[in-house]
This record gives C-alpha cells, structure tokens and sequence, in this order.
C-alpha cells in the first residue's frame, strides 16, 4: 500500500510539472526560471526582503540564491541594498525594469491558469480547485490547528460578512457586485427580535459566518454560510449550521429551509450531512455566469 501510494504521488508530480511547463527552459516564454520568477514573485509582493528572509521563505541554499540574485541584478531587475539598521544584511527590491517583468510573468501565468481552466465545465473547475485547495492544507498543514469558536456578532461583524461575501464569491466564481447587493440587503433586514447570526474565528480572525432568520412562523431560513477558503477543513461550515439548527428548533420553529448554488459543492456537503434534502432546482445567472439556483430544507 504504502509503495502504490508512493508511485501514486511522483505520477502526479511528473503530469503536474509538465502540466505547468516547469520543465521547459524558461517559465511562460521568458528567460527566467520558475526558482528565479518565484523570487520576483515574492520581492515583489513584500516591496523589499532581507535576502536571509528570502531564502528561508523559499527554501533554497544560500549560493543558489546568491546565483540568482546575482543574474537578476545583472539583468537590472532587482537592487540591492545595504539594511540601514543592520550593514551586515542586505536588502533586495525589483527596479523599475523588474517590476515590468514580474508584471509581464504574472499576467501570463494567470492567462495559462484561465486556459487550463477554460478547458473543464464548471463542476469540473470546482472539483480541480477543491482537490487543489485539500493538497495544499494537507501539506502546509500548520504544526497546531488554530483555537477555534463560534460566538454571536459584536461591533463589525455585519459589514465583515457583505464585504467577504462580495470578495470571495467574486474571486472564486465571478459573481459580481449584484451579488454583494443582495448579500447587503440581506444583512441590512437583519432583526435581532427574531433572527439571529453566529461568527467563526479561528485563532484571532474572523473566518465564517451563519444566519437563522425567520421566514414565517413555524419557518426559519440559513442564510449567509460562508467560510474562509484559510479555515476550510476545520469543521467550522458543520457547526455553523448545527448551531443554527439548535436555535431553530429551540424557537419553535417546525422546518428549515436554505437557499444554494450547485456551484458550492462543500457548502451543499454540509447540507446534506446535516439532513437537508433538495426540494427544487432552476436555472439562473449571475454576473452573465450561469448558475443552478436550490432550494432545500428539512424538519426540525
């Protein structure tokens, strides 16, 4: 088992990196590497970076990155400096020229990416990212899960869940600002004589949220589930929801409905865990995206 598991993971490695053109000479027709345009990836993003920090971020043997850095400056798309609080560490900033040349490297690497994904369905897409997004918090697992908790909403919290809902969901699917409408709208009816909204924090930041709102006297209604994509898999989506449940049924209410997208594949799991059955289906758009809008519930 552990030897077919072992074969599994290099074939993987060997389709992914082919996939991706690691293997070519230079990365999306450039004269510069993966490593090298990985570097420019991340002065880029820091503004300036100690080369010691640099190499720890990356992973990569001191020399070899004094190789790289040394072609980067020489190509004139890095600087270096001397650190002004410590002259024994050197600083490291794209120039001018390297900033265009980052910009050149990472606009065609998102032009690949929207290729790879032009060639799969929608549930194709959704299932390529959510197999993605299971191997990277597998493998960069932090050595603790962060203390996490489910607590009502204070000060903040009602505008955090329009502005990450507007954010994510138009990052993830392409849903534009008709969406975060009706998200605010949904927000803004609000009542806390009847409804009530619970917050997940992981560590010391917010990272999802639930709503139980009344729909009519013996109906209540989910709304607003979200988590963030940097807390998934920390089994905050299913205690949302079993924390709206419990409140639910402790007002009385006789049966739960939701309102979903066959889009959120992990959403509707959670659903379906929690016993929500689907009710109705149509089709619909958002944002000029076609979309399968769902209707589900459950007894209490």
């Amino acid at each position: 088992m552990t030897e077919a598991r072992i074969s599994e993971v290099r074939a993987f490695n060997r389709f992914y990196t082919k996939v991706i053109g690691v293997l070519q000479s230079g990365m999306h027709d450039s004269p510069y590497s993966l490593t090298e345009g990985r570097v420019l990836y991340e002065v880029a993003h820091a503004d300036r970076l100690e080369t010691g920090e640099l190499r720890g971020l990356l992973d990569l043997d001191a020399g070899y990155l004094s190789r790289i850095l040394a072609r980067l400056d020489g190509d004139g798309l890095i600087i270096k400096e001397r650190s002004a609080t410590d002259a024994r560490k050197q600083l490291v900033r794209l120039s001018a020229a390297g900033a265009e040349a980052f910009a050149t490297l990472d606009r065609r690497s998102s032009e690949e990416v929207q290729r790879l994904l032009d060639r799969l369905p929608e549930d194709g897409q959704e299932r390529l990212v959510t197999g993605m997004r299971t191997i990277r918090s597998l493998l960069d697992a932090p050595a603790e899960r962060p203390q996490t908790l489910i607590r009502p909403p204070r000060a903040g919290d009602l505008s955090w869940v329009v502005q990450r809902h507007g954010a994510l969901y138009a990052e993830e699917y392409g849903w534009g600002m008709d969406f975060e409408r009706t998200v605010a709208r949904i927000v803004a009816g609000f009542d806390q004589a009847h409804d009530a909204c619970w917050i997940a924090e992981a560590g010391t930041a917010r990272a999802g949220s639930v709503f139980c709102v009344r729909r009519d006297d013996t109906t209540a209604q989910l709304r607003l589930l979200l988590v963030e994509p940097s807390a998934r898999g920390l089994g905050l989506g299913g205690r949302l929801v079993e924390e709206c449940l419990r409140h639910a049924k402790a007002e009385g209410y006789k049966r739960i409905v939701l309102w979903t997208r066959d889009s959120l594949v992990s959403a509707r799991r959670i659903y379906q865990a929690a016993g929500f059955e689907l009710d109705s289906q149509e089709q619909g758009v958002e944002n000029g995206v076609e979309v399968n809008e769902q209707m589900w519930s459950r007894d209490l």
